[in-house]
């Protein structure tokens, strides 16, 4: 398999891991089962894939964990409004 196709189809596929959560979440309302931790530090490696993809000018790297951040931090946000604890 080219190397190009299997970054391509890892990259979308990781990038879109976390939307049938962000579904749930936006459905349900509630962010009971979701760590705060996690997700504080899934975004913060991902950035860091972005700045690597950055430095070695790698867009599908770029790309796909660029998306990646913005799902998470949608997540985030919402982890944020529906969290009762706060």
């Amino acid at each position: 398999m080219n190397e190009n196709i299997l970054g391509i189809v890892a990259g979308v596929l990781t990038s879109v891991s976390m939307i049938p959560q962000l579904v749930k979440v936006i459905k349900e309302k509630n962010v009971e089962d979701i760590s705060l931790v996690m997700l504080l530090i899934l975004i913060s490696g991902l950035s860091l894939w972005v700045w690597y993809g950055v430095m070695k000018n790698e867009l599908p790297i770029i790309l796909s964990n660029s998306f990646a951040v913005l799902v998470n931090l949608s997540l985030l946000i919402y982890y944020l409004k529906f969290n009762k604890k706060t």
